[in-house]
């Protein structure tokens, strides 16, 4: 049995969903849990948490929304049960989907308000899909009702980059703490070498929240400039970073000598002002809160946000989509397209470019 002082980042994550797709599954039908073991092998543990509390969302409508599943408890339905579900059914989960109210589990906010866009829906109506094939291809219900309904269209979105301005305004805005208020600046002094060299992490290299958090002081070579990142699916893999980053990190790393970690956490390279391994949250906020006085437009900048900035950099000056796939850590490349999206718009504007009409001092006659 392993120790828990001895689990990596990794590990300790996997071990926490687990515990918590546990307590998810213990009010849900059997069917859930064993719909949930079934796919084990294939998927990680945020995988199969989403899953499991996206279950938890629908029996919870069905048990209070449909009278066909109001009389038993939620935890005693059957498979006989379960082949009751109608398209009706459906149809009225995703109405619901898109506005609810619900207890938060510590009852600390009383009907708490949830709504879901075009995305969400589709992602949760692909869960009880997935299940409800499940229950299909085991012979354990007759028919699968859920194909019946189609899913919610998907509407494009521009992808939200920083320019390379931003990327400038956002760095220095770690640096120096401009535009903060002197409370801020207190705090941010504090941790002022840390939170450039995660932003230039995130801009050099192209890494994930997940990744970033997870890493370990020992997980840096700073002699090639290198460092050792545990993927999604648990591979580890060798990633480069630029001098700007080496410099950042070093700096960092310096300060980082100084900080007696609390146990448990010593090899940890990111820390928070309690001497815990700095968690994915505050990662996301830190990012928010400096993206603020850098691009004050671009209201929904995130780590992945920072991720995109960097896939489309990569491309522009390689055009190797392979390339980049290999660094982010996509198995496909289409994946990795989204990232370059604004790469048609470019050319569309080299079309313009190219045409002139009469009256243009470039137009030309045969």
């Amino acid at each position: 049995m392993a120790d828990p002082k001895t689990l990596s980042y990794k590990e300790e994550m996997d071990a926490k969903r687990i515990l918590q797709i546990r307590e998810v599954l213990h009010d849900l039908p059997q069917a859930c849990s064993d719909f949930i073991r079934s796919i084990a092998v294939t998927t990680g543990t945020f995988t199969r948490l989403a899953y499991a509390i996206d279950l938890r969302t629908f029996f919870n409508f069905l048990h209070t929304e449909r009278v066909a599943f109001s009389e038993k408890p939620v935890r005693l339905l059957e498979d006989a049960d379960l082949e009751k579900l109608t398209r009706n059914d459906i149809t009225a989960y995703t109405e619901y989907l898109t506005y609810y109210l619900k207890n938060e589990d510590d009852n600390s906010v009383p009907n708490k308000a949830y709504i879901n866009h075009e995305l969400s829906i589709k992602r949760k109506l692909c869960s009880i899909r997935s299940f409800y094939d499940y229950l299909f291809k085991n012979q354990r219900i007759s028919s699968n009702v859920t194909e019946l309904v189609p899913l919610p269209k998907i509407h494009e979105k521009p992808i939200i980059r920083l320019s390379k301005e931003e990327m400038e305004r956002i760095l220095n805005a770690a640096q120096t703490g401009e535009q903060m208020t002197k409370a801020q600046q207190r705090y941010q002094k504090l941790t002022a070498k840390r939170d450039y060299a995660m932003l230039a992490l995130f801009l050099g290299t192209g890494i994930r929240v997940s990744e970033c958090v997870g890493l370990n002081i020992g997980d840096l070579d700073m002699e090639n400039n290198a460092f050792l990142v545990t993927r999604k699916g648990g591979n580890q893999v060798v990633l480069y970073f630029p001098p700007e980053v080496a410099d950042a990190l070093g700096e960092y790393l310096e300060e980082r000598k100084g900080i007696e970690a609390l146990p448990g956490h010593e090899e940890a390279l990111f820390l928070s002002l309690q001497r815990r391994r700095i968690t994915q949250r505050a990662v996301q906020n830190l990012v928010k809160k400096y993206a603020a006085m850098a691009a004050p437009l671009k209201t929904r900048i995130s780590p992945h946000k920072l991720r995109s900035t960097y896939a489309t950099n990569l491309y522009q000056e390689t055009g190797d989509i392979y390339l980049v796939a290999d660094v982010l850590g996509h198995t496909s490349v289409d994946t990795t397209r989204k990232h370059y999206a604004d790469m048609t718009d470019a050319r569309r504007r080299m079309a313009a470019e190219h045409v002139h009409l009469p009256g243009d001092p470039d137009f030309k006659t045969e």
